[in-house]
């Protein structure tokens, strides 16, 4: 039986003593610290705790036994990805999407999954693959138990002031980046400008950074802030619904990329690709990470409790489909290593593929 208590951690914060559950976003203009958990898909959970500390040296409060590295399947194979990525590109030929995000998602049985606690993989995470917007939100009950290790800032909020900070564009070092990332980070950048301006007071929306290079283990991204001052009436079921699905995860248009993502994406992508994080509703700030490089347990699958860790890749029309595909296996391996107990600290299999595609390209025998 799992009977770990209900928790939320983000970095050094902890929050326990669970007193109310709701999928109204309202809540979160109300009082007290909440723990929020949104699916790609739609399915909020708000989580107000009692309990709200700073812990000088954060520590899990369960184990973690997770599977073997082999142990992982996919949602798209190699051959089902490649072959989306053309057919985005036929709708980007077509005048229908500019760009959009193409995701897959892996799935293991967990090995003893009654001494499998998020908290514990979330530390595991911070060791081997550190991230500004880690956390951990554990309701079992509620069918939410999510470790991420988030590197993209969805929403942050500060009173009535508001950022995001898109991330568009990877690759193992900044000179590995293309024209084609800053163009992908472009015209995300314009998406959430747009979204933002929904909600914002008009003449308030800026761009103070622009395709900035940040490194996070293994790789390198770009990345961009936008910002915006809230109109006074606008709450967080507004700014939810002017914004969500983040636009970097989705691609451009929002609407036409979602369609073409329902299409060809085999299952739903649930917490990946979401938005995790806490709001202090009486402090009136928040922050909430974009649900990538993030493992979720599935206990209601028929199959029996099974990890899900979700990677993808924007598409343009200067993608490459089998670099893309290499891609989601650089997001994936280094963290699919570390949840397996098997990461050294070295280059994954992954990096290393990455890296020959790369040299493979470079001779000019560029494939498809």
């Amino acid at each position: 039986m799992h009977d770990l208590a209900p928790l939320a951690r983000f970095g050094r914060l902890v929050a326990s003593d669970l007193m109310d559950v709701t999928s109204d976003p309202e809540a979160l203009d109300s009082t007290g610290f909440w723990a929020v958990a949104a699916d790609f898909e739609g399915r909020l959970t708000c989580a107000r705790f009692g309990d709200v500390r700073t812990e000088a040296v954060p520590g899990p409060s369960g184990s973690w036994q997770g599977p073997a590295a082999d142990a992982w399947t996919s949602s798209l194979d190699r051959a089902a990805y490649t072959a989306g990525v053309r057919r985005i590109r036929e709708h980007i030929a077509a005048g229908e999407v500019y760009q959009a995000n193409l995701c897959r998602v892996l799935s293991a049985p967990l090995p003893d999954p009654a001494a499998a606690d998020v908290d514990a993989l979330t530390a595991l995470l911070a060791r081997g693959n550190p991230a500004p917007y880690a956390g951990t939100i554990r309701l079992p009950a509620h069918g939410v138990e999510v470790a991420t290790a988030s590197p993209e800032l969805y929403l942050r909020r500060a009173g009535r002031a508001v950022e995001s900070g898109p991330i568009k564009g990877t690759g193992r070092t900044a000179e590995d980046l293309q024209e084609k990332d800053r163009a992908e980070n472009v015209m995300i950048v314009d998406l959430v400008r747009n979204d933002l301006g929904r909600v914002c007071a008009t003449g308030t929306v800026t761009v103070p950074a622009l395709c900035a290079v940040e490194a996070h283990p293994g790789l390198v991204h770009l990345v961009s802030t936008v910002r915006g001052e809230l109109t006074p009436e606008a709450g967080w079921r507004d700014l939810l619904a002017a914004t969500f699905p983040p636009g970097s995860v989705t691609g451009a248009p929002k609407y036409s990329a979602l369609k073409i993502i329902e299409a060809l994406e085999a299952v739903p992508r649930g917490p990946y690709c979401g938005g995790i994080g806490w709001v202090d509703a009486d402090r009136r700030t928040a922050e909430l990470a974009v649900g990538i490089r993030t493992f979720w347990i599935d206990r209601a699958d028929p199959g029996g409790p099974v990890l899900r860790f979700g990677t993808g890749a924007g598409i343009t029309w200067g993608s490459d489909p089998e670099r893309e595909w290499e891609e989601t296996e650089l997001k994936a391996s280094r963290l699919l290593a570390v949840a397996s107990g098997e990461y050294t600290g070295g280059h994954t299999a992954a990096y290393d593929a990455y890296h020959a595609h790369d040299a493979y390209e470079a001779s000019g025998r560029t494939a498809g």
